[in-house]
């Protein structure tokens, strides 16, 4: 294959990760050892994603190439530095107007490179964009870069984010059950973590176990069927215990007939067609109030799950930087139409491979939890999982301080 010359340009799309902003650094680091080499001119950045860019939103990345305090400053900042978007793209072999403003923009950058950092939806981008580049002929390659906190991506072991935000919640989660533990009185705090339709995330909230840590006495996952007489049965079971029950649930339970047990009752949905959620804790906790008569409070750990940085996972922004850098190798060397993935050597010592993959067999698809993770019981995690989870979550970054504040880095 003929070596392709040009510029690149990359973008965030989807909610933002504490890691998402480290696989940037690691695509703006790839595109700099392309540069010396005479394959890649510029490298660009979208604001907002591609919404932002078909605006003509977007500003030169190459300063940051010999500035590593920049960098590293970078790959310790939270959220998306370039600003990100929800935008589904239209079918490419029909509506052109969307797709011709773009190429109209490539053309005058000359870019031949396009990187899109982003989840399951992000990677439906990358690949409608490689469709409408091959079929008018433009010579460009498309990668779709993996992130997600919701850890639901096929063919990949794990995605960027994940580490992070499992971190937080098996440490947050573990300090709340502390804090419930004081009082005598019977009481049940429902604590809600992320995850629509996966429960990756959830199961973290177990993974204090590995080290001798407190962890919830329910977990329930959207995985499996929610049913209130269920719930009933195991709360009774932990309360005859201790006083103190914690339950963690993900955002994504369901009732048996796929109804989600914290749905928005007004039927509102987003760009691409999610229901609006609008509290599952509270929904559980108020039946677990009116069943027993007991104390209860419902907490969303919410958006603070993917922006904690100051305690993200030393391997998950290793790996993340790592990532960035692979898809860009991954370009030049003529891979386009796909993405970079993780390939799970072993767990001890914990090692990984870095492989392509279509963003066909990708996109618009779901991994979820394996049965092997969830107990039989249903409400809570087994030691496969634990051992998939700890390597993930291990290890501690170095943020930098000044007066007791973490300083990060914006553009």
């Amino acid at each position: 294959m003929s070596k392709l010359i040009g510029n690149a340009i990359v973008g965030q799309s989807g909610g933002p990760t504490a890691a998402i902003n480290a696989t940037l650094s690691g695509v703006i680091r790839g595109c700099f050892a392309a540069h010396e080499d005479g394959t890649i001119g510029t490298v660009y950045g979208m604001r907002n994603g591609i919404d932002g860019l078909s605006n003509g939103k977007y500003i030169d990345l190459s300063y940051m190439w010999n500035d590593e305090k920049q960098l590293k400053m970078l790959e310790n900042t939270p959220a998306a530095a370039l600003g990100s978007c929800r935008r589904k793209l239209p079918d490419p072999m029909g509506d052109d107007a969307v797709y011709t403003k773009l190429f109209e923009l490539f053309r005058q950058l000359d870019i031949r490179y396009f990187f899109y950092i982003g989840g399951n939806d992000s990677m439906d981008t990358a690949a409608k964009l490689d469709k409408y580049a091959k079929r008018i002929g433009y010579d460009i390659r498309v990668m779709g870069v993996p992130k997600t906190i919701d850890n639901d991506l096929c063919e990949t072991d794990h995605t960027p984010g994940f580490g992070s935000a499992a971190k937080y919640i098996a440490n947050t989660v573990t300090e709340v059950i502390a804090d419930c533990a004081v009082y005598d009185v019977p009481a049940v705090t429902v604590i809600e973590i992320m995850g629509r339709d996966t429960g990756w995330l959830t199961s973290a909230s177990g993974a204090g176990a590995a080290v001798g840590n407190p962890i919830p006495d329910l977990i329930y996952f959207p995985e499996k069927v929610f049913d209130l007489e269920k719930l009933y049965a195991d709360v009774e079971k932990a309360l005859a215990k201790h006083p103190n029950v914690v339950i963690a649930v993900s955002e994504g339970i369901r009732f048996a007939d796929g109804t989600f047990v914290g749905e928005d009752k007004s039927g509102a949905v987003d760009v691409f067609g999610h229901k609006q959620l609008s509290g599952a804790a509270k929904t559980v906790a108020s039946a677990i109030k009116a069943k027993f008569g007991c104390k209860t409070r419902g907490i969303e750990l919410n958006t603070v799950q993917r922006c904690a940085s100051h305690i993200a996972s030393l391997t998950d922004l290793t790996e993340s930087v790592c990532i960035g850098k692979e898809a860009v190798k991954a370009a030049i060397g003529g891979a386009s139409g796909c993405t970079i993935v993780y390939k799970r050597v072993s767990n001890t010592p914990y090692t990984v491979n870095y492989e392509t993959a279509n963003v066909d067999l990708i996109a618009n698809r779901i991994k979820y939890l394996p049965d092997s993770y969830i107990n039989a019981e249903a409400n809570g995690i087994t030691e496969e999982c634990l051992a998939y989870l700890m390597p993930l979550i291990a290890g501690e970054t170095e943020p930098v301080y000044e007066n007791g504040i973490v300083k990060h880095y914006f553009f």
